[in-house]
């Protein structure tokens, strides 16, 4: 992992809601969990999806393409242990998110 990187304002990313941000050349999708900020990939394992378009209900991210779901705080998918994707570290210093990719 590298050094945090300033990625969006708390305000940017509404409760319920996901970005798509690039850090280090890595694209990362940033969610709002209810004011609790979390950072995967944005590339679903089954067939590249685009997960920071996809719906986020609780802690669960659905990707748009074909509805594989993962828990953004593991990165497990619940319905299939064996899938994962990767989670990146995420800190918010007053109004802005960080993440370490």
């Amino acid at each position: 992992m590298g050094e945090f990187v300033k990625v969006a304002a708390t305000s940017e990313i509404a409760p319920g809601t996901a970005r798509m941000v690039e850090v280090n050349g890595k694209e990362i999708a940033v969610y709002n969990c209810d004011g609790q900020f979390y950072a995967t990939t944005n590339i679903c394992p089954h067939q590249g999806g685009p997960l920071a378009e996809g719906m986020l209900e609780g802690t669960n991210i659905v990707c748009p393409w074909h509805a594989w779901y993962f828990d953004v705080c593991t990165g497990a998918s619940p319905v299939n242990p064996r899938a994962k994707i990767e989670t990146y570290p995420v800190k918010v210093e007053g109004a802005d998110v960080y993440v370490s990719a």
